[in-house]
């Protein structure tokens, strides 16, 4: 096992060292989160069942968690299996990806350790399979002493379903502690949420081209800047991940202020009029 905050860019390929040549270390996000999607199509598009476009994704899970480990990336967020893939897939599906998540952790318990990769599991996970949970909790427990990446897999996870869960936890607190709502603060909610020992996604990405967020970390991505690519996963690798964050370099994050190029901005009296009509 590698000790906590060793780089092994050494151990990167040539095309992903081209690409890390190109940041700035002291920039790199502190938390990258993935909605991995595009399994089905990429199998799909090959004539191939639906169930090997899964098992190529579990390959590339591994890949790139290894890649962030190389770099030293400290928080790594998977969306697995979402609370809405346990209530309209296929049961036959559903078994297959709880099979399947399994396998991952039983064949890649050791690469994580080698890796110095700790795992964490996000949402509703105790409405999953008693054999299912089992795994789970031993490979968290066999990880639980690693320093380098933090890999959290949101498992029967679902935005909504966090802030719901938040919320009823919040009110029996505020019950138990007598604290009237005009208290509750966001850090009261944030104590709350499964991510509470989380910071906040800095970067987002999104594979397969669409647009949209599929309740995912509702709450977390308040400010979080969001890279959206065509690749399906199964086809994402380490050298994709170093792109991604290559892009979120070149941006200026304003957290909802002005960016530093506006500098101050005096405001026209006669522009506003007309503008007011």
């Amino acid at each position: 096992m590698y000790p906590s905050g060793t780089l092994r860019i050494h151990e990167l390929t040539d095309e992903e060292r081209a690409v890390y040549s190109s940041l700035k270390p002291e920039r790199l996000p502190e938390h990258v989160a993935i909605i991995m999607d595009g399994n089905g199509r990429w199998a799909g598009q090959r004539s191939l069942k639906r169930f090997l476009g899964h098992q190529q994704g579990a390959k590339s899970v591994q890949l790139v968690t290894e890649t962030a480990s190389r770099i030293g990336l400290p928080w790594l967020t998977l969306y697995a299996f979402s609370l809405e893939n346990n209530l309209r897939r296929p049961r036959a599906e559903v078994s297959f990806l709880m099979r399947l998540l399994k396998s991952y952790l039983e064949s890649n318990l050791q690469r994580m350790m080698d890796n110095n990769v700790r795992i964490r599991y996000i949402g509703r996970t105790h409405d999953l399979a008693p054999d299912v949970q089992e795994k789970m909790a031993w490979a968290s427990e066999a990880t639980a002493r690693n320093t380098g990446t933090t890999l959290t897999l949101a498992l029967n996870y679902g935005g909504r379903s966090e802030l719901v869960d938040a919320f009823r936890r919040l009110t029996t607190e505020m019950k138990q502690k007598n604290i009237p709502p005009e208290h509750i603060s966001e850090e009261d909610i944030h104590r709350h949420l499964y991510t509470a020992h989380i910071p906040d996604p800095d970067l987002l990405i999104r594979t397969s081209g669409e647009m949209r967020i599929s309740n995912f970390l509702l709450w977390q991505i308040a400010y979080t800047e969001i890279y959206v690519t065509d690749r399906y996963w199964p086809d994402f690798r380490g050298l994709h991940l170093l792109q991604a964050i290559a892009d979120f370099q070149r941006r200026e994050r304003r957290y909802g202020g002005l960016g530093e190029e506006c500098g101050e901005v005096e405001e026209d009296p006669e522009r506003i009029r007309l503008a007011a009509g």
